[in-house]
């Protein structure tokens, strides 16, 4: 479950990455950030989720 979370965050941080470049990037008003931006939330929500519900089950010990 280790690697699952610490896979998403950095799926969280590359898409913030990705939003940040494509900001300086993309002068003509193109959405690619707005874009990126909205799957950093949805991984985000997604992630959350995840680790409420695996309490929740108890799939976690003391520790993740």
């Amino acid at each position: 479950m280790r690697i699952i979370v610490l896979l998403m965050l950095a799926l969280i941080v590359s898409s913030l990455a990705s939003a940040l470049f494509f900001l300086y990037r993309d002068r003509s008003g193109s959405t690619r950030a707005a874009k990126a931006l909205a799957l950093r939330v949805g991984l985000s929500i997604a992630l959350f989720l995840m680790l409420m519900g695996g309490y929740y089950f108890g799939l976690f010990g003391q520790r993740i």
